[in-house]
């Protein structure tokens, strides 16, 4: 059924979805400090008033730039205070999925996990972690989270984000903030904007029009302004043609003026390009250091090129920030002491509600009777505890690595369910590490590819020939701590050092050996007979380990033969695939890594009642999907990660999660595909030519059927809906969708119901076939019913028009569809959007 929806034209567009945010925050306990810290207030009061004032030029550019921390904790960046004022020093660390510092932390799951839960509430208890940690580590300032959208599957750190649409992204931006800043860590919201990608993001220049922008990226951004985040990131990359870190539109325009953004805005790392237009246009803060925004700032103040105006601006949006966190006049609580075993409880809680059950075909999940009991586990990252992306270790590794208090491997956590009764047997399948090279291939003597040592300080080098007994492709492997030595073969360096901060962020499980070592792979075709190896190495002050390791065709197969052995004597296999994304590079394919699926072929060939686990960041394409039967989706599910997988697979708890980015059939039918203007960009530009067609909406726009659609996720038990209704909601000028949902199976289960609303038939602006309107998590227990109201807002209902630079209200007859996807809907009707003057 329908009804009309009405709004008057004094209201108010703001945020996202509002009603959405309060129903997540009902019934969970704040902090009795924490009121403040939510939304800013209406300037700066008296204090910070007066201590700009009293502030010397010198002491007002030291707060605007970073510095080395006299006392470092390992963390990102360093603001030293003014002790004289009382102006506290601030340490500002990273923190997507936990608090990336030298000491130990709860590793979350991904956020991309922590979105696929469907769940604000949740979003907000996982901030609530991160908030707490923060301070007890003794951080002021969190780096996260990040709301970029996924806008291409390539995107090296689709997994520190959220989703491709803006509204689901909103709704989880701003409560995870909420949670930071209840605990009195000030958040920071990422990367603002449009930074899509890790390819040439530190120049790119990303061409998009107005409405294109409003309608997707900077939703989520708005959403954290709304609920008043500390901080802003400018991202790397231009927009427009101009750098975002020093993009008046961006900065001054849309962040402040039009969203009354009232705290500080600072640069990614070393993302400053000036001085005068930057802090003009907006930009506070440069970091790490002061390249721009010391001797560089005083020398043009000094001179007159940029007003002291500009710096005192800029110095009183950072102190308004710690003036609201109490951090000027000592009314911050005491840093509290981490609680480990509550941080653990809410990763096992996140990584079980994000566990995405793709494909379960006849009932292969959960594990019960003989297939729990003869079980062979395959994989390499099948006995290696995944925990992160983005890096192993501090030395070399993106933003989101934590160190864990503890992480079992999913191999443990399987044998530890299944019971002393149950036969569990594993096989690696794929070798990350390499195998010996035999002796006799190296020639002369004088190296120990296992294990050579350079002393401390000492230069070592090697030449000689290595012998390939057959062409083949060898992938060799290099495992080595400190600075990774120089290994040419034939004149070429096998391991040439990462472009821009790429050598940086090549850590991650697959790049760090047991012991600790880093890894690099190169893989290249030899021919057979004599090749000339050449090494260079320099011990650092502790000296240098490193091994040189192979894999072959030959080893390879023998790998493969095991698995298809393995699993030949199981009932029932679960196969661990695994993709190692990270900052500062994209991936190059969504197709699984190395050689997973032609031993996922293999063993499926020998036993179908094979589960794939896949540990991986972004979409992945399955040409191997119709061979299984099941396939889990867990992404880097933090250190409970193992536990929780076992517990989806044994059928403890339903598999909770639902996609946030659709999955694609292969590299060629995606919104980013065919188009290098679209992805990477063609001379320095990228075009965002799709518009708001971002996500789900590219593939209702086109009519491309996708491998998986956005929302898609399956339960172990079975719901119906019925009895769709709308009616206007009296407050937001938005309307409510109602219907009923009922648990039809024999177990208790999940289902995330969501709302989608199709296009304005009176607005002549391009639209999508339909948008995300809502959604709700709803658990039933089994042969359970409930009424369930959805609520959308009249933003989602609205669109940009870039000729009033504003909001209009999508008015007329819309339908309405409730499903469990965007490719499964199940309900349909439609609702009357009528806008009321006066």
């Amino acid at each position: 059924m329908s009804d009309t929806v009405s709004r008057r034209t004094t209201l108010r567009l703001m945020g996202g979805a509002v009603a959405v945010a309060a129903a997540a925050t009902s019934g969970l306990p704040v902090p009795a400090h924490a009121t403040a810290h939510r939304r800013p207030g209406p300037g700066a009061g008296p204090r910070v008033e007066s201590l700009v004032r009293r502030l010397t030029l010198d002491e007002k550019i030291s707060l605007l730039h970073g510095a080395n921390d006299p006392r470092g904790l390992g963390q990102a960046g360093y603001v030293p205070g003014v002790p004289r004022l009382g102006i506290p020093e601030l340490r500002l660390a990273d923190g997507p999925a936990g608090v990336r510092v030298t000491a130990h932390a709860t590793a979350l799951p991904a956020p991309v996990l922590l979105a696929a839960a469907f769940d604000p509430e949740l979003a907000r208890r996982y901030g609530r972690v991160i908030g707490h940690e923060g301070r007890a580590l003794g951080q002021d300032v969190l780096l996260s989270p990040m709301v970029n959208l996924i806008r291409t599957p390539y995107a090296g750190r689709n997994f520190e984000t959220f989703s491709e649409d803006p509204l689901l992204s909103a709704d989880l931006v701003a409560q995870e903030i909420k949670g930071i800043q209840e605990e009195g860590l000030i958040a920071t919201v990422k990367h603002f904007a449009m930074n899509n990608q890790e390819k040439d993001r530190m120049s790119v220049d990303v061409r998009v029009d107005e409405r294109t922008m409003h309608e997707t990226e900077l939703r989520g951004f708005e959403a954290a302004v709304a609920v008043g985040v500390g901080s802003v990131m400018g991202a790397y990359n231009k927009v427009n043609g101009a750098f975002a870190c020093e993009n008046k539109v961006l900065l001054d325009e849309v962040l402040r003026a039009r969203w009354g953004f009232g705290g500080w805005v600072m640069t990614d790392w070393f993302a400053a390009h000036s001085t005068a237009a930057a802090i003009g246009a907006g930009l506070d803060m440069e970091m790490p250091d002061g390249t721009y925004f010391g001797a560089a700032l005083k020398r043009a103040v000094e001179g007159g090129g940029v007003p002291e105006a500009y710096v005192d601006r800029s110095v009183r949006r950072l102190l308004g920030v710690l003036d609201r966190f109490g951090l000027l006049d000592g009314s911050a609580p005491p840093r509290p002491d981490r609680d480990a075993r509550a941080g653990a409880a809410v990763a096992l809680e996140v990584a079980k509600a994000g566990a995405t059950l793709l494909r379960n075909r006849r009932g292969a999940l959960p594990l019960t009777g003989r297939a729990a009991r003869s079980l062979a586990v395959i994989g390499p990252t099948g006995a290696l505890p995944f925990v992160s992306g983005g890096g192993s270790d501090l030395s070399g590794g993106g933003s989101a690595h934590v160190i864990p208090d503890r992480a079992v491997s999913p191999l443990d956590a399987v044998k530890s369910r299944a019971g002393r009764g149950a036969r569990v047997h594993y096989a690696l399948g794929e070798d990350l590490f390499g195998k010996a090279i035999p002796g006799g291939v190296l020639s002369p003597g004088g190296f120990d590819p296992e294990g050579q040592r350079v002393g401390a300080g000492e230069q070592w080098t090697y030449e000689g020939a290595l012998t390939a007994e057959a062409a083949d492709e060898w992938t060799f492997v290099i495992h080595y701590s400190g600075a990774r030595p120089t290994v040419r073969l034939d004149g070429v360096e096998l391991f040439p050092p990462a472009p821009g901060f790429g050598e940086y962020f090549t850590g991650g499980l697959v790049s760090t050996a047991p012991d600790g070592l880093s890894v690099r792979r190169k893989t290249v075709a030899l021919t057979r007979g004599g090749h000339r190896l050449q090494i260079s190495a320099k011990g650092g002050e502790k000296g240098q380990t490193f091994r040189l390791r192979r894999v072959t065709s030959a080893t390879r197969a023998r790998d493969v033969a095991d698995a298809v052995r393995a699993a030949r004597s199981a009932h029932s296999v679960v196969l661990f695939a695994y993709e190692d994304a990270t900052e500062g590079q994209d991936r190059t394919t969504v197709a699984l890594p190395g050689h997973q699926e032609a031993l996922i072929e293999a063993v499926t060939a020998a036993n179908p009642r094979t589960t794939v686990v896949l540990n991986t960041s972004s979409a992945t394409s399955m040409p191997w999907l119709e061979r299984t039967a099941a396939v889990l989706q867990m992404y880097y599910p933090g250190q409970e990660g193992a536990a929780a997988t076992a517990a989806v697979l044994f059928g403890d708890c339903d598999p909770g999660g639902r996609l946030t980015q659709t999955f694609p059939v292969d590299d060629d039918r995606h919104p980013t595909a065919g188009d290098p203007r679209r992805y990477p960009g063609v001379d320095g530009v990228e075009e965002y030519s799709e518009g708001i067609h971002v996500g789900h909406r590219w593939y209702d726009a086109e009519g491309v059927r996708p491998l998986f659609p956005f929302g898609h996720g399956l339960s172990y038990t079975t719901f119906a809906y019925r009895d769709l209704t709308t009616r206007p909601a009296a407050r937001d000028g938005g309307f409510d969708v109602g219907f009923r949902v009922r648990n039809t199976g024999r177990r208790d289960g999940i289902t995330v119901a969501q709302v989608y609303v199709g296009a304005s038939p009176d607005v002549r602006l391009d639209q999508a076939v339909r948008v995300l309107g809502g959604y709700r998590r709803v658990a039933l227990r089994a042969g359970e019913e409930r009424r369930v109201t959805v609520r959308v807002a009249a933003r989602t209902l609205s669109l940009w028009d870039a000729r009033r630079h504003d909001w209009v209200l999508g008015t007329g007859r819309r339908s309405v569809q409730v499903g469990v996807s965007s490719g499964e809907l199940l309900l349909s009707g439609s609702v009357h959007v009528k806008e009321v003057r006066g």
